[in-house]
């Protein structure tokens, strides 16, 4: 199939946004007409008594055991945020590696998935994950494939590698840099610091675009660690640049650190720090429907550079 048909197939040939579903009140009391609040969090790293440590520095190693309870206390926030929040996305690192080879051991026993799953389904709204680089462990040995990281997910948290979520008239996109072939099974590991989305997804991503509803992209590794381009002149950063007049933003994780790449891949692009740090580490947006555009409200909490927000304090 060539990219121009690909391009035709349009919404035909999306993959259905399979996030964490909870019901919710259609009209959120206080919401302005016409706009809508969603939120952004990443890199939870929730863990299990499977999990043992210690990680590589004094500071992991300490706020990995806080990641559970930071994620309670992100969610208790944005749960009471007024006018509600209406969709939560994570752009990945949902969970902390794999206590596990067997797929098995992960339906006779309560690990980290499980408890990741519980901890999002407390949400008043739905939960929407990506995936991230601890959400595959083929480094271990042995190692939990790709292919069964893809069948924990389904099974687990309803969630397919990548996906897109329309909503009152935006289009949220939740890309999977692990897919290209940066990280194909025979990669050296010291490759695996650039992602690469492989030349289906890039496909579809674009079929997504070229329908220019206002967009927002979730990805992983920020585009400073991803592949310019994987097909000769084709890939992820030129069809951003291509597609930037209908992108509102681009955000990503991995770093645990705000960094503020402002439009120097096209569209805004700005990397989240982690809850897994600082339970204060989230965005607030608010999309507005008519105008096709959105607004970062709590942008002024921001610590750059840093692992820290200041308190959200409505």
């Amino acid at each position: 199939m060539t990219r121009r048909q690909f391009q035709q197939m349009g919404i035909a040939a999306a993959a259905s946004g399979l996030g964490l579903r909870r019901l919710q009140a259609a009209v959120p009391a206080g919401a302005a007409a016409g706009t809508f609040r969603f939120a952004i969090i990443t890199d939870t790293h929730i863990i299990d008594d499977f999990y043992r440590g210690p990680e590589g520095s004094p500071e992991d190693t300490e706020t990995i055991f806080k990641a559970n309870h930071h994620l309670e206390m992100t969610r208790e926030t944005i749960n009471a945020i007024t006018p509600a929040v209406e969709q939560v996305f994570h752009a990945g690192d949902t969970f902390h590696n794999y206590p596990s080879p067997d797929y098995d051991f992960y339906f006779q026993n309560k690990t980290r998935i499980d408890i990741a799953y519980e901890l999002l389904q407390g949400f008043k709204a739905p939960v929407r994950i990506g995936f991230g680089n601890h959400d595959y462990d083929e480094h271990q040995k042995p190692g939990v494939s790709r292919e069964m990281s893809h069948r924990l997910f389904e099974a687990k948290l309803k969630t397919k590698p990548y996906y897109a979520v329309d909503y009152k008239g935006f289009r949220f996109l939740q890309l999977n840099n692990f897919l290209g072939s940066t990280w194909d099974p025979s990669t050296p590991m010291k490759l695996r610091q650039t992602g690469s989305l492989g030349e289906t997804q890039l496909n579809w991503a674009e079929a997504q675009l070229a329908e220019r509803k206002p967009t927002v992209v979730l990805i992983h590794y920020p585009l400073w660690l991803q592949a310019p381009t994987e097909v000769k002149d084709y890939g992820l950063h030129p069809m951003l640049r291509k597609y930037s007049d209908n992108i509102q933003i681009v955000i990503a994780g991995h770093w645990h650190k705000w960094v503020d790449f402002a439009h120097t891949y096209g569209p805004k692009h700005i990397v989240s720090g982690a809850t897994r740090y600082d339970p204060n580490a989230f965005m607030l947006f608010e999309a507005d429907s008519r105008k096709g555009t959105i607004e970062w409200l709590d942008a002024s909490r921001t610590e750059w550079s840093t692992h820290y927000s200041k308190p959200y304090a409505g």
